[in-house]
């Protein structure tokens, strides 16, 4: 009987799939697209250059094996060939700390530690063990190299080869017995009444005080009192150890249960906790190593410490309490020959960042650069979460550091001495990875200066001024430079074209404009044959003004059906109105198959979207679901005013933050969405993870007001239209309870006019590819039934 329903239960899935595309105008099919990279290609990826600079290294899986491979492209011969496991275990690692001049490379690798002679290509190994020896660096005025082994750091000289452990960090604290004071006349007594006993006291003392000298001869025991260690450098002079202590806060954590398993029983999986969490307490120290003394850093001192946040006036009753604001300290980074260091910290509800001076011989600061918003710090090379980018100038007194001062990630100077701040660039547009050339003479950086969504590779003077385009590819180019500068190795991509990898002289040094040359071709026959559409880059004005950048793919003609829909990208903070290959490729291939079948397609950033500065950035704060969900209605009436759409026909889909907007859109904008998708959703922002929702809302104690109108599961009431709710029952980032409590809701509030799909074996982002396909019928079905009154039959 049960063989009889599971075979009966596979018949009508297939058959739905298979009706499905009975409706299905398009070339491509569903279960075609969803096949992934499979379908697509393997794309090329984690570029980098051999140390002689005549070897491009990348992964890649052109022959669609389990997984990827290293391969290399030399430039002299034009050879392009696969790794074999070994050689590829016995390369150098692709990053790498070097030495002032540039003649040694050491890295860590498989755990051990390596010196490369960059002349000879001679490999040392220094450590090879069983152990895991990381974060190297270079100390002692470049004699020796320093790493963390079981969280100490050891230093290995170069010439000698003797290892040496430089720190000793112990829970276990030396703990000298206190007798009282009748036990004390008593010991005294005794040692006057009998010679045997003075002897072996004065004996015991005289090991002791041999054992003391010993000791010192030994790394100082630092006691941890139970606290994890982070962070642990050493100065370029070898002179100062820092380490970063956390005391870590028990907050209480969550389940995740696995239906489908091995075992054939019901497991639980241990996950994060919910936003509201105790911050954890972070103190840095140094360790002066000559005089074996520690002591904290004193942050007392820094610029708006005692900072309230503007929220809290919305909650005159309620006293605010955050006594101890300091969150992750970065750092220090020292400039080349140790004498100055300085600290990147940010605090615990995220609205600051100082970049501050330290004085490692008594642990105090000194201010340089304070950075404040009152939503929350980020932007690209900002951080928010860990530090941002930052280093020296070439001066070794000046450092370098990215802000939003101006509105959007601009690169600065800043003088040590002097105090005084130099903007480096500016203008309406964002900065990316930036780094000093060879020559100390110039900048290399990514930005958007064309157009938001078009990424190009610039050099500047390292003073600032007229910004020189490297490359000329509109799209994104992330360019990996040559040791020597002369060429780029580029990953490449458009809007309709998949990754690849280019190869283009640096025009600095060419003085000419030579054309890119691509080495490698990954897409499959299958995704060749098709002609993929170049979405149009269109603007469009939201309710305030604002000028929202979107993508619309429009329908021939004949075929269009006068029916929309909005595609929400997932995770905020993210840019998918570019021109270049997108991370949500499944999504867009299926645009393209929807716009096959007459419908027009738009995807916009929203507010809350990279890309376009902190204003924009910041515009959901304290309220998700409010600007960057009337974007989406505005979109909508744009594609009504202008495009002649059915105001009756309009559907919206979207995953994670996409999947949010969506259930808010359903309930709260019931008569501009007749049909909507919610992928993988968040339905109340109160049982969402600590880290990115008290940036964006603070915490549920301290503002409810924010969570009370960000959270879809308030407004259910409201759905009027067909709402499909989609969701992996394994799905540890998104919880899966987060839709059965809304289904609760629904079922509560009489709705009927909803569906729930459940995905036993996925998590937040899906890997089967009949998952994929399952998903994207059901939602091909939803808008052709809701929007066109197509029946699906069974």
């Amino acid at each position: 009987m049960l063989k009889k329903t599971l075979l009966s239960l596979l018949i009508i899935g297939n058959f739905l799939i298979t009706k499905a595309q009975d409706h299905n105008a398009s070339p491509l099919s569903i279960k075609q697209i969803m096949q992934g990279d499979n379908f697509i290609g393997h794309l090329p990826s984690e570029v980098y250059w051999s140390e002689k600079g005549n070897t491009i290294y990348f992964n890649w899986n052109p022959e669609n094996a389990f997984s990827d491979s290293l391969y290399a492209f030399k430039t002299n011969t034009k050879a392009l060939k696969k790794i074999a496991f070994n050689e590829a275990y016995d390369l150098p690692a692709a990053r790498g700390i070097y030495n002032s001049n540039k003649s040694k490379k050491i890295y860590s690798k498989h755990g051990d530690v390596f010196l490369m002679d960059i002349a000879s290509e001679k490999i040392t190994q220094i450590t090879n063990t069983e152990a895991y020896e990381s974060q190297v660096e270079f100390t002692n005025n470049e004699q020796d190299i320093a790493y963390v082994l079981n969280n100490n750091l050891f230093t290995w000289n170069i010439s000698s080869g003797e290892t040496k452990q430089l720190t000793n960090f112990t829970n276990k604290k030396k703990v000298e017995d206190k007798r009282s004071e009748k036990d004390e006349w008593l010991y005294q007594d005794q040692l006057g009444l009998f010679d045997v006993l003075r002897e072996r006291k004065a004996k015991k003392d005289k090991e002791n005080l041999f054992k003391d000298k010993e000791d010192l001869k030994k790394p100082l025991p630092i006691y941890t009192d139970g606290q994890s260690i982070n962070s642990l450098k050493i100065s370029p002079n070898g002179k100062y150890i820092t380490y970063l202590t956390v005391k870590r806060e028990t907050n209480k954590g969550t389940i995740t249960p696995h239906y489908v398993t091995e075992s054939g029983y019901t497991e639980d999986q241990n996950t994060r906790s919910k936003v509201g969490d105790t911050p954890d307490t972070y103190t840095l120290f140094v360790y002066d190593i000559a005089n074996r003394k520690t002591y904290p850093v004193v942050l007392d001192n820094l610029e708006g410490l005692d900072y309230i946040p503007e929220y809290t006036k919305d909650y005159p009753d309620k006293a605010y309490k955050n006594d101890n604001r300091i969150g992750f300290i970065s750092g220090p980074v020292w400039n080349e020959d140790g004498s100055k260091a300085v600290l990147d910290i940010n605090t615990n509800d995220y609205k600051d960042r100082w970049i501050v001076l330290l004085n490692s011989e008594d642990g105090t600061v000194t201010n340089l650069n304070h950075q404040h918003n009152k939503a929350w710090i980020a932007g690209p090379g900002i951080g928010g979460y860990r530090g941002g980018e930052l280093g020296w100038m070439p001066d070794q007194k000046s450092i370098w550091f990215q802000s939003e001062v101006s509105g959007y990630s601009h690169l600065y100077a800043l003088n040590t001495v002097s105090k005084k701040t130099k903007a480096l660039t500016s203008g309406d547009y964002e900065i990316y990875d930036p780094f000093i050339s060879n020559d100390k003479k110039h900048w290399y950086f990514t930005a958007n200066k064309n157009h938001p969504g078009d990424r190009q590779f610039y050099s500047m003077s390292i003073n600032g001024g007229k910004l020189t385009q490297l490359t000329t590819m509109v799209g994104r180019n992330d360019v990996t430079l040559s040791p020597d500068e002369t060429q780029m190795a580029i990953l490449y991509s458009y809007a309709n074209k998949p990754t690849e990898l280019y190869l283009k002289d640096n025009p600095l040094f060419s003085k000419t404009e030579a054309k890119a040359t691509q080495l490698t071709h990954s897409t499959t026959k299958d995704f060749n044959a098709y002609n993929w559409k170049v979405p149009e880059m269109i603007t469009f004005n939201a309710k305030d003004g604002a000028e929202v950048h979107a993508r619309l793919y429009k329908p021939t003609a004949n075929v269009k059906n006068k029916a929309a829909i909005i595609f929400v990208h997932g995770a905020g903070y993210l840019q998918n109105a570019h021109k270049w290959w997108s991370v949500y490729y499944r999504e867009y291939m299926f645009h393209n198959l929807l716009v096959d079948n007459g419908y027009t397609v738009l995807d916009m950033d929203y507010r809350g979207s990279a890309g376009y500065g902190s204003t924009w950035r910041t515009g959901i704060y304290r309220h998700m679901g409010g600007k960057d969900l009337s974007d989406q209605v505005n979109g909508a009436q744009y594609l009504v005013n202008e495009l002649e759409i059915d105001k009756d026909k309009v559907g919206i889909y979207g995953g994670s933050y996409g999947g949010f907007i969506t259930l808010m859109g359903m309930f709260n904008a019931p008569d501009t969405f007749k049909a909507g998708a919610a992928i993988r959703s968040v339905g109340d922002w109160a049982a969402y993870n600590h880290g990115y929702t008290a940036r964006i809302l603070n915490t549920p104690v301290t503002d409810s007001l924010a969570y009370r109108r960000s959270s879809p599961i308030y407004f259910a009431d409201g759905l009027k239209g067909d709402l499909l709710i989609l969701h992996g029952m394994v799905d540890d980032n998104v919880h899966f309870q987060d839709m059965v409590r809304l289904s609760q809701r629904l079922i509560e509030l009489g709705k009927t006019n909803w569906q729930m799909a459940v995905y036993p074996v996925e998590r937040h982002g899906f890997v089967e590819p009949s998952s994929w396909t399952d998903e994207y019928t059901r939602i091909f079905n939803l808008f052709n039934k809701s929007l066109l009154d197509v029946k699906n039959e069974r």
